[in-house]
């Protein structure tokens, strides 16, 4: 194990060390049943279920149905059919190519002013913050402070993930939390219905690029990222797999891998062992494309966070810095660091 990895794995034991020590236990099962719980590990089970099974977007305990009873009313991606669709197009030349370029800039100027020459130790985190807030906020047409929307959405989605993911000590007062924290970011939004993107437009690049970054230095990968920073970028998305479980519910039944699937099973979808995150080269053709998901349910904001990523490797690779130090955050809602502190 590299010490990239090393580092890394230990992001994942500290936020939610139940959750990974269950997934861990279990990968080598494609498919897993326990009560009305499925775990779906292989990566053909995994493109099975989001290509071929009706999934219920707005089900108790998923991720779509925690945030619309903290916040009242449906969200942007959680509505069904033609809605669905619509939402996705409506938001498709924010989130592509386009979008990218057209947001390229401000993230440079992000970058260069907080970054500088890195002869001084910078912790990251607070820079891909401020990236992450003025994304949030050009999606979402917020004239809010970025880092203070962005603050917001970490809140809210750190609250949220306590509403649907397994703990061993019980949570006095967490759903009361977490609708304050929701009011809060809605109140930074000119439509509330633009919470969830938001929420996962800040709290994946926060668990995404400063990991990715830190993983660039330690394994000194500075020369990869000169020569093919978007190549990089990708590999490195899948190896730390930001989004590592996806939480559904089955709106039919289904067959997946001879295994069955009941209308309102709850599924977790192990998106990290599908994107095979724990191996250096992945053999599944779909490993790549996996952490963002796949067929009608691929993440439409993908392209922006491959870009994202290609830009801070870009900006970082002619200083070849290395890890000072990191922090993992243990009460965030995707494994994530609270500090990334590099130099040259």
């Amino acid at each position: 194990m590299t010490p990239a990895r090393r580092a890394d794995r230990a992001v994942y034991l500290l936020s939610h060390p139940l959750l990974f020590a269950l997934l861990a236990a279990t990968r080598h099962r494609p498919v897993l049943r326990l009560g009305r719980t499925v775990l779906v590990h292989h990566p053909d089970a995994y493109r099975e279920v989001l290509t071929r099974v009706p999934l219920d977007r707005t089900a108790e305990r998923t991720t779509g149905g925690t945030a619309a009873e903290l916040t009242g009313g449906s969200l942007l991606f959680d509505q069904q059919g033609d809605e669905h669709r619509a939402a996705r197009r409506e938001l498709a030349p924010l989130l592509g190519p386009a979008g990218a370029a057209a947001l390229q800039p401000r993230w440079q100027r992000i970058l260069d002013r907080h970054l500088g020459d890195l002869t001084a130790p910078v912790d990251l985190v607070p820079a891909v913050r401020e990236l992450a807030g003025a994304t949030a906020a050009a999606l979402t047409g917020s004239d809010a402070d970025p880092v203070r929307l962005a603050r917001a959405a970490e809140r809210a989605a750190a609250a949220t993930a306590r509403a649907h993911l397994p703990s061993l000590l019980p949570r006095p007062g967490a759903a009361r939390r977490a609708r304050a924290a929701a009011a809060d970011l809605c109140g930074l939004l000119p439509d509330p219905r633009d919470a969830m993107l938001a929420v996962a437009a800040v709290n994946t690049t926060l668990a995404a690029l400063p990991r990715a970054a830190a993983w660039c230095a330690r394994d000194r990968l500075w020369d990869l990222a000169r020569q093919d920073a978007p190549a990089l970028a990708a590999e490195l998305l899948r190896r730390t797999a930001a989004s590592p479980v996806l939480p559904r519910a089955a709106a039919a039944d289904a067959t997946v891998l001879g295994h069955r699937l009941r209308r309102g099973d709850r599924l977790l979808l192990v998106a990290r062992h599908a994107a095979e995150a724990h191996h250096d080269t992945p053999a599944h053709p779909h490993a790549t494309r996996a952490p963002f998901g796949l067929g009608p349910h691929t993440c439409p904001g993908a392209s922006l966070a491959r870009a994202q990523l290609a830009l801070l490797l870009t900006t970082l690779a002619p200083h070849t810095p290395r890890a000072v130090r990191t922090t993992p955050h243990p009460t965030s809602a995707l494994p994530s660091y609270r500090t990334c502190v590099l130099q040259k």
